[in-house]
């Protein structure tokens, strides 16, 4: 984790600098950042971001050459929810890695999800910028990968998300999107790419285009949609789009929605013996088949009795968000609780104990990171940018953590060998 860096860093650190950063955040954004930023950066070389982002683009080219993978995969997306046409690979990837201790020491990555859905690709690189820029860090430190620097960065991002399309014909769709805690992401977005930010319920149908009303009032046709609408939110809240989600509209998706359950948490059974990837299965396999064996076949403990708790396993919703539903150290009670008609929407995987290896002057604190990719149609899948969260509970979303300090949003600045801090 580059101490000597990180030490510097510390050293230098005032509250006065922290509340520097927010207002230059805020001031950037255009509104108050509405979750926790971390005090403090990441210095990460740049060989150990490059080893996560081959290992997340590894695992995504596994999973779209099993046939069977995806045929599963589609049969899992929920009634209602699959969109019209497919593209042939997500637009937009995102690899989440713990940090983790073997029996001897030494630390590894582990795969914590992997998620073919759009992350904060406008934030970040503001976040990581006034990092830089308020503390006064080295010019040097770099802030994207796969060769690119802040011009380029863009340009890859509009190829992707607009494409040939006139911008004014392309919208990010989101539900209330003004009101979400990532609206400085989405705000950042249509500001760079000149692209009208929309909510699902707007959007209104003529004949077999979809439109909106842009700023001056204009009923305008829909010709791209850059897609931030989480399925699951909708379903939780019991919204329901303006317009038909499975018929065939004559518009261009950025992020086709069906890759929000085609690369998810449904994929991590699927990944299972890869060095990267803790292993998992399935509830209803757990419950009435051979997952437990599995399980116990690759090292995890699994207990018997009557009503036992495994410590050593997490239950996840496959297709939630933001760590919702989540359960550490079910008991079997609860899993058999669970509808039978609702089992295969869950599984168990091995619980990781997160390696606090951020040294802060409040203790030491625990990263995961996020690693970011684009995939224009007509281009290659390209890691662009990491993301971090720290934290120090069970759970390291920034909900999470709020009432904590050196915790939550966080950047990554890449340090390269021959640069001396």
């Amino acid at each position: 984790m580059l101490q000597p860096a990180r030490m510097h860093f510390n050293q230098g650190f005032t509250d006065a600098g922290y509340h520097r950063l927010l207002a230059d955040l805020a001031a950037t954004s255009g509104m108050e950042v509405g979750f926790r930023v971390a005090e403090t950066p990441v210095f990460l070389s740049h060989a150990f971001l490059e080893e996560l982002a081959e290992a997340g683009a590894r695992l995504t080219r596994k999973l779209l050459a099993d046939g069977e993978y995806l045929r599963r995969a589609d049969d899992a997306i929920p009634a209602g929810w699959r969109a019209d046409g497919d593209s042939a690979h997500p637009n937009f990837l995102a690899a989440d890695f713990a940090l983790v201790r073997d029996d001897r020491g030494a630390l590894h990555p582990r795969l914590v999800e992997i998620q073919g859905f759009p992350s904060l690709y406008g934030f970040q690189p503001q976040l990581a910028e006034s990092y830089k820029r308020v503390f006064d860090l080295p010019a040097e430190l770099r802030i994207f990968l796969g060769g690119l620097n802040r011009d380029s960065y863009w340009q890859l991002l509009r190829r992707t998300i607009v494409g040939s399309h006139d911008p004014a014909e392309v919208v990010l769709l989101e539900l209330d999107p003004l009101h979400q805690k990532t609206a400085p992401d989405f705000v950042a977005t249509v500001r760079e790419l000149g692209i009208g930010l929309v909510d699902v319920r707007e959007v209104m149908p003529r004949g077999n285009e979809l439109c909106y009303r842009d700023a001056s009032g204009r009923l305008v046709a829909i010709r791209r949609i850059y897609n931030r609408v989480i399925a699951d939110e909708l379903i939780a809240k019991g919204v329901q789009p303006s317009f038909d989600w499975q018929a065939a509209w004559d518009v261009e998706w950025a992020g086709h929605p069906n890759w929000y359950f085609l690369i998810s948490k449904y994929s991590l059974p699927w990944l299972n013996g890869d060095p990267v990837v803790p292993p998992s299965v399935f509830l209803h396999e757990f419950l009435a088949g051979p997952g437990a064996e599995e399980l116990a076949a690759s090292g995890v403990e699994v207990p018997k009795g009557q009503d036992p708790v495994y410590h050593g396993l997490l239950l996840k919703p496959l297709f939630s968000f933001a760590g919702k539903g989540i359960r550490f150290s079910p008991r079997r009670s609860e899993l058999l609780a669970i509808a039978p008609q609702s089992r295969p929407g869950y599984l168990l995987q091995q619980r990781m104990d997160f390696e606090k290896t951020i040294f802060t002057p409040e203790g030491p604190t625990q990263p995961e990171i996020r690693i970011l990719y684009l995939w224009p149609g007509d281009g290659a899948l390209t890691p662009v940018l990491p993301l971090i969260r720290l934290g120090r509970g069970q759970m390291m979303g920034v909900d999470h953590n709020r009432d904590l300090r050196w915790v939550g949003a966080s950047a990554a600045l890449i340090h390269d060998p021959d640069l001396a801090i």
